[in-house]
């Protein structure tokens, strides 16, 4: 559903929810659950999708779907300058930071990786730092704990034994973090879904471009796991999920938006290790912990909730 002006009131923390409906409730689920099985997914589309090709295809794809319902509902095509920013802010956020994850997810368990990412929302606080919003004691506390979990999570033997898969998804978390940012201080998007269907499709050709670079072709006939994993993340992660982050958007108070950075860590480790066999040790877990209190303390400063990323940043 288009955002509109309702989404702009919401971003500035002037939206108040009129209470808890059962919409709300499905959505805030899919935000958390969908959004947090999305990298197991993505490790399983990998038998037969390599991760620029991977993720390439499947922006495009959904970006046609929803370019597509747009134009029959009489929405217009973004501006041309629109469309320079959703080429900036594609090639940022799912070019680097989804082409990062799904890079380091080649050798690095799907759950750790969602761990690490969590810290995303003190990288966007960084980043605001650059335009003159400074944290809150309470954010810059949120931070530095955020920051210590990380350094716990990369000495652990999953990304110990990666050096290539700690840098490809700690790219993809600055890049993603930077995207989010520019999208609000410099480089706005059209409004509702047609601004995200046209950050999709930017961001698809860019992916294709990389995997193009990188020489990656896809096995043919694919495995049926890898696709079933690649139609869930087009139609769950790419059109259900991102649908339901508008509603709550428009809905609700944009820390209840934002709390899936809080589940999706949890969802998806916890769905590494029961459905993709992964390991996980103690030492990881009590990482997790750290990062999440950091995340609780950054959640709860008024800056940061303001700086919430907009539309159009889903996983």
């Amino acid at each position: 559903m288009p955002a509109g002006s309702r989404m702009k009131r919401t971003q500035h923390g002037g939206g108040a929810p009129h209470g808890v409906s059962t919409l709300v409730l499905a959505c805030v689920a899919a935000t958390w659950i969908v959004w947090g099985s999305t990298y197991l997914a993505i490790r399983f589309a990998l038998v037969s999708f390599p991760p620029f090709l991977q993720m390439g295809t499947r922006f495009l794809t959904a970006a046609g779907i929803l370019l597509v319902w747009n134009r029959l509902r009489g929405y217009p095509l973004p501006t041309a300058a629109q469309w320079r920013n959703a080429a900036i802010i594609g090639a940022l956020m799912l070019g680097g930071g989804m082409g990062g994850t799904a890079y380091a997810e080649q050798t690095v368990a799907s759950g750790l990786v969602v761990a690490f990412i969590a810290v995303t929302p003190a990288s966007i606080a960084l980043m605001n730092l650059f335009f003159g919003i400074r944290p809150s004691r309470l954010e810059v506390a949120g931070m530095f704990i955020g920051l210590a979990g990380v350094l716990l999570l990369v000495r652990g033997a999953g990304f110990s034994a990666s050096p290539g898969g700690l840098v490809a998804v700690a790219a993809g978390n600055v890049a993603w973090a930077l995207g989010s940012v520019l999208s609000q201080r410099r480089f706005p998007l059209a409004p509702g879904t047609v601004g995200f269907a046209s950050e999709m499709l930017c961001g698809g050709l860019f992916l294709m471009l990389l995997s193009q670079l990188a020489g990656e072709h896809a096995r043919w006939p694919p495995e049926p796991r890898a696709l079933l994993a690649w139609i869930y993340l087009v139609t769950f992660g790419s059109l259900i999920a991102f649908s339901a982050y508008m509603v709550l958007l428009a809905r609700t108070r944009p820390a209840v938006a934002a709390s899936y950075s809080l589940v999706n860590p949890v969802i998806g480790m916890l769905l590494g290790v029961t459905l993709g066999g992964e390991q996980v040790t103690a030492h990881e877990w009590w990482a997790l912990l750290v990062i999440l209190c950091g995340v609780i303390l950054l959640l709860s400063g008024k800056l940061l909730i303001a700086s919430v990323p907009r539309a159009g940043t889903a996983p």
